[in-house]
């Protein structure tokens, strides 16, 4: 019962993941990267959408990895736990941002302080069902 509880939270987060990309979608048009890094070198305003890139990548790895294989991830093999184990990492490290970011200024809506707040709900779900689903032993 409790493993088919756990697989079904890692669907939905999986769902979630998936959904944290419209917010990233959002983010070069709201902060208006194309006159905001303008100034920095061609190189440098390259390696700003490689890195972007590669962070889209891995939430879509995530969620597609948590959706399709929901039911190995709650069972609790090595390799389903060391992925649990990145994905809380993953995104422990992004809720341990939010406080730090300076975002103030930007969220000059009701929506996008919603949606900010809603995001940090989200990495904490992510962060404590990875950090569980890592740690629990196998199920028999």
């Amino acid at each position: 019962m409790l493993e088919e509880r756990l697989a079904w939270l890692i669907l939905v987060a999986g769902y979630m993941q998936l959904s944290v990309l419209i917010a990233s979608a959002l983010v070069p048009v709201q902060l208006d990267w194309r006159t905001a890094f303008q100034p920095l070198p061609r190189l440098h305003r390259q390696m700003y959408w490689v890195y972007g890139g590669y962070v889209v990548l891995a939430i879509i790895a995530l969620g597609l990895n948590s959706i399709i294989n929901h039911a190995e991830l709650a069972h609790g093999s090595g390799l389903a736990r060391g992925f649990c184990a990145y994905a809380a990492i993953f995104w422990g490290i992004r809720l341990s941002l939010q406080p730090i970011l300076d975002v103030g200024d930007h969220l000059k809506t009701w929506w996008l302080r919603l949606g900010y707040h809603g995001l940090s709900l989200f990495f904490a779900f992510f962060t404590l069902l990875f950090a569980w689903a890592a740690l629990h032993p196998a199920w028999e």
